[in-house]
């Protein structure tokens, strides 16, 4: 008898183990960029990160169906100063093999891999608003009351997705913070593909973007306790940010770090700085150059505008978008490898 008492305990105690919550593999490991002050820092120092948008680094047209064209990942985070931030998209649909229908981790990994080697921080993006690189479908209100939690075409709905991948990626150094999706709103679609003419927003819509925001932002921190975690919001008058809205998701005590996107001027960055004392992140700038604007004024406009940010109070600055493949022919924000923007003080002074 005694013998099967200390089995069955040994049985218990493993059992135990292997059934250990999440957090308990993330808590071993200090985070490296913190909040502090309202501030930024990494590696318990001051910072101000720039950085570049790069949202088709687990692109691999061997395994899954990509998201623009493919990157040579040693070379691209081999070419970024000490300190700098890269965003990039951890979708569902870039873990999915094109060929199987199941999930394939190998593309993701690789960029996780790539980053630790030359010590570069990411903000993965666990899923975009508009559906690109997914299913191609607006995510509306209802998405984000339940529509969120229901199964997809994918293997994994998207609650499953957000606790698979925190849970895969969480001992990651590099990770600066987890975005649970890109410019959210939460709109109500009155045409089949969501056209922004047709949509309304219901009065309730900043409470509805809280609540999710809140759900999902406990699933995160329950999984990588310590991790940032940062709102991607657009940051103008989109359904849900109107008025004081944007300040009700800035109090989340899921929310770390704001977000603030730049493509025309920032009209509304003065008020969203002065709705939250949490660090605000114009995480992207992008100003169109090619055939419309050289690239060399292209960048002087950019180190102007960084310079603005920092002189208004915002946290830091970051590109969009790098691409491997440039068209300089055309009018884009395409950032290729050699682009004179890479070589600006503004992008090397963490």
């Amino acid at each position: 008898m005694k013998t099967a008492s200390l089995v069955g305990l040994l049985v218990l105690v493993m059992t135990m183990a292997c059934a250990a919550p999440p957090e308990s593999r993330s808590q071993v490991q200090p985070q490296r960029a913190t909040v502090s002050g309202g501030e930024l820092h990494l590696d318990g120092q001051p910072w101000w990160p720039t950085g570049l948008n790069a949202y088709q680094l687990a692109t691999d047209w061997s395994v899954n169906a990509g998201c623009g064209a493919m990157v040579d990942l040693d070379e691209y985070f081999g070419s970024l100063p000490d300190g700098a931030v890269t965003r990039f998209n951890v979708f569902q649909q870039l873990a999915v093999n094109k060929f199987t229908g199941t999930l394939d981790f190998a593309p993701i990994d690789a960029v996780f891999a790539a980053a630790e080697l030359h010590e570069q921080m990411v903000i993965p993006v666990l899923v975009g608003q508009d559906g690109a690189c997914e299913d191609e479908q607006y995510k509306d209100r209802d998405w984000y009351l339940d529509g969120w939690e229901q199964p997809t075409a994918m293997p994994l709905s998207y609650r499953d997705w957000v606790t698979t991948a925190v849970e895969r990626w969480s001992d990651s150094p590099v990770i600066a913070a987890w975005e649970p999706i890109g410019e959210p709103e939460t709109a109500v679609c009155g045409t089949a593909d969501c056209h922004w003419q047709y949509r309304t927003c219901p009065a309730d819509s900043a409470e509805v973007l809280r609540e999710w925001t809140d759900e999902v932002g406990q699933l995160i921190r329950q999984r990588d306790p310590g991790r940032l975690i940062t709102a991607g919001l657009l940051g103008g008058d989109q359904c849900g940010l109107v008025g004081d809205g944007y300040k009700l998701i800035a109090d989340s005590p899921y929310v770390d770090v704001l977000q603030y996107h730049d493509y025309d001027n920032a009209g509304f960055l003065p008020l969203r700085l002065a709705q939250t004392d949490k660090p605000l992140v114009v995480t992207e700038l992008g100003i169109a150059a090619g055939s419309c604007l050289s690239l060399e004024d292209r960048a002087d406009l950019i180190g102007e505008r960084i310079d603005d940010y920092e002189s208004m109070g915002a946290a830091g600055a970051m590109l969009w978008a790098f691409v491997p493949d440039p068209r300089p022919t055309e009018c884009t924000f395409d950032i290729g490898p050699e682009d004179p923007i890479r070589a600006l003080p503004q992008m090397a002074r963490n």
